[in-house]
């Protein structure tokens, strides 16, 4: 799997490219515009001073667009984002599923700070969008506020990716509880506890585990101020054994938690082990590079932080 398209930068997604698709925006009528199969369609509107609702917008995209053909969806803005859950996004998404039957890719909450912080962004329960799609593959949320996410089995989901500076452990447990027949990929960005994010290692056990999710190549446990308590968890981590790629990037980690990670089980296997934004010391930096010197992996250590004033940061958060 490429995981080049996968990072930490939280744009709105307005240009460039998602699932491999150029992405465009519903245009004026007479417009020129691609075909419906050929383009990420960005469905949003303004968070602030909005000229028409969501629901006129994407009644306006169902009569515009022939929507049997499109592969893929982001949902940006629903008004203002920060005081309006994405209940009506949700529903209007599930009630016309029957419209979309090639979609297979949907990042939902694709907002830039400077329209809403990602932890002002309210979101809500997400689950019935899973539901409605059977067929989708690849499915990225953003924001924590109000998120919500049931257990629930789902046969054709490879992608499952939560962008949030607080992900509620309620969330978490979700997820593990979860059957992902096909799923390979799989990032949680945790947050702090002051953005909601209460998931602990004890939530993460299913996870862990790995036992509901069979075709896992990538875990990403992300964004954490209980970094270290996750990698001690991950060293010894059932899961591990089949990944391919493993991120503990954008968090807290420390030389307590690389400590735990080279004394554990062995992660020479991995193709990619991404680390960046850390708090490792000089010598400890050296340590991970010559554990994987002759794996023929270089372990992503950028972004190598000092604490501010002896308090360690993550790297998304409000």
């Amino acid at each position: 799997m490429d995981y080049t398209e996968f990072n930490d930068k939280v744009d709105g997604l307005y240009r460039g490219d998602y699932a491999g698709l150029p992405i465009v925006r519903l245009r004026p009528p007479g417009a020129p515009m691609p075909a419906a199969d050929q383009a990420a369609w960005r469905i949003s509107v303004k968070v602030y001073n909005a000229n028409e609702t969501f629901e006129e917008h994407f009644a306006r995209f169902l009569d515009t667009v022939d929507v049997g053909e499109v592969k893929a969806i982001i949902i940006g803005g629903w008004g203002e984002a920060y005081e309006e859950d994405s209940a009506v996004p949700v529903r209007l998404l599930a009630e016309n599923a029957a419209r979309f039957p090639a979609l297979r890719s949907l990042f939902f909450g694709a907002m830039p700070s400077e329209e809403c912080e990602i932890s002002w962004i309210r979101q809500s329960d997400v689950t019935p969008l899973l539901e409605a799609f059977p067929s989708l593959e690849r499915f990225e949320v953003r924001g924590g506020s109000g998120l919500e996410f049931l257990p629930i089995r789902h046969e054709s989901l490879k992608i499952l990716r939560f962008e949030t500076g607080g992900l509620p452990a309620a969330v978490a447990r979700g997820v593990g509880d979860s059957d992902f027949p096909a799923l390979e990929y799989l990032e949680l960005w945790l947050g702090t506890e002051d953005y909601g994010g209460d998931t602990t290692v004890e939530t993460l056990e299913p996870i862990l585990s790995g036992e509901r999710l069979p075709a896992l190549r990538h875990l990403g446990l992300q964004d954490s101020e209980i970094q270290d308590e996750i990698a001690s968890a991950v060293a010894s981590a059932p899961v591990v054994e089949r990944l391919e790629s493993l991120s503990l990037s954008m968090g807290m980690l420390g030389d307590e938690g690389a400590e735990a990670l080279l004394s554990g089980q062995s992660l020479t296997h991995l193709e990619r082990l991404d680390l960046h934004h850390h708090f490792l010391t000089d010598a400890m930096v050296e340590r991970v590079r010559a554990a994987f010197a002759d794996s023929g992996v270089e372990p992503d250590l950028s972004e190598q932080e000092e604490p501010d004033e002896d308090r360690r940061y993550v790297a998304v958060a409000e």
